[in-house]
């Protein structure tokens, strides 16, 4: 294994630094957020068409750059260093791979370039707040996460053939003869999105299965939709969240028509092992984007105790202030580690990506949960060290503080993470460990014939 980056990964970081330095600052995010949107679209169209942001892990084919998940772990590294408020994460890290994996070739040709270009945006829509478990990074992703046929959920039926729309997005094949009904919180850039990836349960309780179906809310190079996105029975409203540098809304579909992702009758085993590989790239991203913002916010605070003066020293000077940070530079370095191993584990051990199931069991939650885990540390401490103006809205700091919190909330808790990476390793065998199984100190000691 050569763990050096190649001249083309360190050149995607300088830029991309250089850009972001320029055009976003924590000014600049603080002002983005309160956009209808929640993030600034002209610098988002130059990351996409100058960059080619959206399309690094995508092949040329579909008009990507054809890099892997380690340029857009690099990418996202990046972004988090500054907060950036944009839909990277929900385009580039969950819908894109979907549709790569599982979509149609008409579906991968028309809507793959689009967003590659950042023409279009994406996300991945699952109900009942879900994400986690959908991406199988806190439990096994075969139950009824999708609502099982419960109040809820997501539920997709078909509808005859002549009663199904036909979307002009499609290049007017049939829509798939499908409609959906029910609602999901928590989607990443949910009201902006111009294509929704929505997990969905079919069968009833005969023939119980979850499927993906595509739902465009708008057509290239039209105005970023609203609540009121022109889908019948669709209607999106942004959500209050803590970390308001990661917009989410909730969704509310009502006989929304809806086209099935893939070919035939759709295959829920595909499914699953379509989004567990989705999730280590998605948890490679956002571990890479948690240690660009611990890093940002330790040399921040590092800046500030030696600048800062307390009985007549700055207040860096101090040996418990320094063991403090010689703490959080050690976490953060082990959670880059661990990010970059997950990234570099997506592809298949190299650059370029294998397909679907190439990574390691366990490697993307356990670099997540180590990622989420230095931040949360880092933005803490960052907060405390700053002294009464780290807990100011004027401050800088609360960003970070935010991010860690929500970030954790989405995709966590860390206890998860961990305990899912240890369950995919065979550390607990027969449920021991797991929440809700058998406690390792109340086992009795298996005794093991030589």
């Amino acid at each position: 294994m050569d763990a050096a980056f190649t001249e083309e990964q360190h050149e995607i970081r300088r830029t991309l630094r250089e850009l972001l330095l320029k055009r976003c600052g924590p000014d600049e995010v603080k002002a983005a957020v309160r956009t209808p949107p929640g993030y600034d679209t002209q610098l988002w169209q130059q990351l996409a068409g100058r960059l080619g942001l959206p399309g690094l892990a995508l092949p040329t084919a579909y008009g990507g750059v054809g890099c892997g998940p380690t340029e857009l772990a690099l990418a996202c590294e990046e972004t988090g260093r500054v907060v950036l408020p944009s839909p990277l994460v929900a385009t580039a890290a969950l819908a894109a791979p979907l549709l790569l994996a599982l979509g149609s070739e008409r579906q991968r040709t028309t809507l793959l370039p689009a967003l590659a270009a950042g023409e279009l945006t994406a996300t991945l829509a699952v109900p009942g707040g879900q994400l986690a478990t959908a991406l199988a990074l806190t439990g096994p992703n075969d139950g009824d996460w999708a609502g099982g046929g419960r109040a809820g959920g997501i539920q997709a039926r078909r509808v005859p053939a002549e009663g199904a729309a036909t979307p002009s997005w499609n290049g007017g094949q049939p829509a798939g003869g499908w409609r959906l009904y029910g609602e999901a919180g928590q989607v990443l850039n949910g009201h902006t999105a111009d294509v929704l990836v929505v997990a969905a349960h079919t069968g009833g309780f005969a023939r119980s299965r979850t499927l993906l179906f595509l739902v465009r809310a708008a057509d290239a190079g039209a105005a970023r939709p609203g609540p009121e996105s022109g889908v019948p029975g669709l209607l999106r409203t942004r959500q209050t969240a803590l970390d308001e540098t990661r917009p989410q809304a909730r969704l509310e579909l009502r006989d929304v028509p809806a086209e099935l992702l893939g070919e035939g009758d759709g295959d829920a085993a595909a499914v699953a092992r379509a989004l567990a590989a989705t999730g280590v790239v998605a948890a490679a991203a956002l571990a890479a984007e948690a240690v660009g913002a611990a890093d940002t916010a330790l040399a921040r605070t590092v800046a500030h105790v030696q600048q800062r003066v307390q009985f007549g020293r700055p207040i860096g000077s101090f040996q418990a202030v320094q063991h403090r940070l010689a703490d959080l530079y050690v976490a953060l370095q082990a959670a880059r580690s661990a990010a970059y191993y997950a990234a570099w584990s997506a592809g298949g051990g190299r650059s370029a990506p294998e397909g679907p199931g190439a990574a390691e069991p366990g490697v993307g939650a356990l670099a997540l949960a180590q990622a989420l885990e230095a931040l949360r540390a880092v933005a803490a401490e960052a907060v405390q060290l700053h002294g009464g103006i780290g807990f100011t809205w004027e401050h800088e700091a609360h960003l970070y503080f935010k991010r860690a919190a929500c970030d954790e909330l989405l995709l966590g808790p860390v206890h998860r993470l961990r305990a899912r990476a240890a369950e995919e390793a065979g550390l607990f065998p027969d449920g021991a460990g797991e929440p809700g199984g058998a406690p390792l100190a109340g086992r009795a000691p298996e005794v093991v014939e030589v």
